[in-house]
């Protein structure tokens, strides 16, 4: 059964299933630098509307992406590198919320589905790329453009931010933040669009920053794995 109501409908199986699903998100997060809104998504999007699993997804995804971004040491170096590719995203994500917005449940999960398995996909077939650095100042706006538009139809910020933020070279660090800086910015993006576009409940709000919690824990545990 799919939920698209506000989370005051939710029975405690969904809201205990959301927690878990969180936690465990967080872990791989902890452990690969990202990896909480594809995982959640797939979870959760399989659970309730892909809407309101990118509503859930909001604060949790905030949270650890912020907490990931300023933990680096680069943060400016990175920020003048890269503020084309984030400005797109940006502008991509508003765009394309209003897929997710739409309120075509089917659309959007077919959207959502495909999306997960073009990653799964490319994680597991493909080669590290290498972006030469004459291409990096045209290409990173069209890419930006692109994971904008996935983003904000689907809730997953990966396609194609991640392949091309690991073909630019960066050291493990700079990877890491890199990854951190993108997700916040389509975290806040997707917020702001589903705002503006009155399809973010507030309802939701509340249950979002409770799933902060096992989030925070699970990245955490991730961390210590890492380690």
């Amino acid at each position: 059964m799919r939920y698209s109501a506000p989370m005051t409908g939710f029975s405690p199986f969904l809201i205990v299933a959301m927690l878990a699903t969180f936690f465990v998100a967080g872990t791989v997060k902890g452990v690969t630098g990202m990896g909480l809104p594809t995982v959640a998504m797939g979870v959760l999007g399989a659970l309730a509307s892909p809407l309101v699993a990118a509503s859930l997804l909001i604060v949790p995804s905030f949270v650890t992406n912020a907490w990931q971004l300023l933990a680096g040491p680069n943060f400016g170096r990175l920020g003048g590198r890269l503020w084309p590719m984030m400005l797109a995203i940006a502008a991509g994500t508003l765009a394309g919320t209003s897929l997710l917005a739409g309120g075509d449940t089917r659309l959007t999960t077919s959207a959502l589905g495909a999306a997960l398995v073009v990653y799964a996909a490319y994680s597991l077939i493909a080669r590290q790329l290498r972006v030469p650095a004459m291409l990096e100042p045209w290409l990173s706006p069209a890419i930006g453009a692109a994971t904008g538009v996935v983003a904000g139809g689907t809730g997953v910020f990966v396609i194609p931010a991640v392949p091309y933020l690991q073909a630019l070279g960066l050291d493990r660090d700079d990877l890491v933040q890199a990854l951190g800086l993108s997700f916040t910015v389509s975290t806040m993006a997707l917020a702001a669009g589903l705002a503006c576009r009155g399809a973010y409940q507030l309802d939701n709000l509340a249950l979002s920053a409770l799933a902060t919690i096992p989030a925070l824990a699970g990245t955490w545990a991730g961390q210590i794995v890492r380690r």
